[in-house]
């Protein structure tokens, strides 16, 4: 009896005990899936909701009314104001020819000499020629004055003091061409020697002394170093606006210091190909500083009122340059008005005008990098 009854408890409680587990792993399960489905709920609310930045007072300017120098760029190659080459104003043969580059003249110093035995020898032909016309004409003049005391006295006709005259006359004007042949002798004699017409120094040597050269022929190259002149091209935009006598300053090649610089003249014309136009600066003399050299720089050429901001914070990254605006907030991408905005220098900083934006509005600094239109950034004290 005892073990009917023991066999009948246990026929019900297992089965009840398996239900009871089995509704523990399902209630245990759904909590588990509960859970999952609200972290997911959690992270896509997360991911909706726009990460806040925290700009620094470093990363921000504020929209100022400047006053602007209107500026033009310019570059080239200095040149010295004097540059001569000494040339050869008769073929012959290089004599004492001692100079070498780097070497100082004096304004009207001999530098070289051409061979002058040849130009000498024509000097003495010439010399010789007018003398024999000046012997041929104190002939014709004793002839002519013998001919008007025989006139007189009725022993010849006047056709024969005619002829006599017309005599002198020839003589007279063949010694006059004696004479300017003499002239041009000697004048070649004094073209063999080389003068430099300024004072400077010598910046090449084309020949070494015994080499014959010919008519033109380049011997040496005169540089004076005390004033400096730059030819720069300037587009017809930023042409309009230079006027004569206003200031540059400019970087030259190798000098650590900035030059100042004026301008001086303005071509009248564009140049054919490049339609551009040529300025003229003129450098005063610095030490260290050469021909040839390379120097950039800007010209001022006024100053306005504007509203603006550092050129760095204006982004190039779209097709139209944005400044990074912070309205309540918020980032938002503001561009440049079409056909852009001027620029200009406040104390040697490039400056962008930004005339859609208002005095005093918070415009993000290129350190703060490219942040995407409509992030919400939060401003550090500083900057407020």
């Amino acid at each position: 009896m005892t073990l009917s009854r023991t066999r009948k408890i246990l026929y019900w409680t297992v089965p009840v005990l398996l239900v009871a587990g089995l509704a523990l792993g399902v209630l245990r399960a759904l909590d588990k899936r509960a859970t999952k489905a609200e972290q997911a709920r959690s992270a896509a609310q997360a991911l909706q909701t726009a990460p806040v930045y925290e700009i620094g007072a470093a990363d921000v300017v504020r929209v100022r009314t400047l006053a602007l120098q209107q500026t033009a760029s310019v570059s080239g190659s200095i040149k010295a104001l004097q540059t001569v080459a000494i040339k050869a104003r008769v073929a012959g043969e290089v004599q004492g020819l001692n100079k070498r580059e780097g070497d100082s003249v004096a304004a009207g110093e001999v530098v070289a000499r051409i061979d002058p035995t040849e130009s000498q020898a024509r000097v003495r032909q010439a010399e010789q020629q007018a003398e024999s016309a000046l012997a041929q004409v104190r002939i014709a003049q004793r002839t002519q004055s013998n001919n008007q005391a025989l006139v007189q006295q009725g022993f010849i006709s006047g056709t024969a003091l005619d002829t006599s005259q017309a005599n002198l006359a020839a003589a007279e004007a063949n010694h006059r061409a004696a004479v300017a042949a003499l002239d041009i002798a000697r004048k070649g004699l004094g073209d063999t020697v080389l003068r430099s017409p300024i004072a400077g120094q010598i910046a090449a040597r084309a020949v070494q002394n015994g080499e014959r050269v010919g008519l033109d022929a380049r011997v040496v190259d005169v540089v004076d170093l005390s004033a400096f002149e730059m030819e720069a091209a300037l587009s017809p935009a930023d042409a309009a606006a230079v006027r004569v006598g206003q200031k540059a300053r400019l970087q030259v090649e190798g000098l650590s210091q900035p030059v100042d610089a004026g301008v001086v003249r303005i071509n009248p014309s564009v140049q054919p190909g490049s339609r551009s136009v040529l300025v003229y600066l003129r450098l005063p003399a610095v030490a260290g500083m050469r021909q040839g050299l390379f120097a950039r720089g800007e010209i001022v050429a006024g100053s306005q009122q504007a509203l603006a901001v550092p050129a760095s914070a204006v982004r190039n990254d779209r097709p139209a340059p944005y400044v990074q605006v912070v309205r309540e907030g918020v980032v938002r991408h503001v561009p440049l008005p079409e056909g852009g905005a001027p620029r200009g220098l406040l104390d040697g900083v490039p400056q962008q005008a930004v005339p859609m934006l208002a005095e005093g509005e918070v415009v993000l600094g290129a350190t703060a990098g490219a942040i995407r239109d409509g992030t919400r950034v939060k401003l550090a004290a500083a900057a407020n």
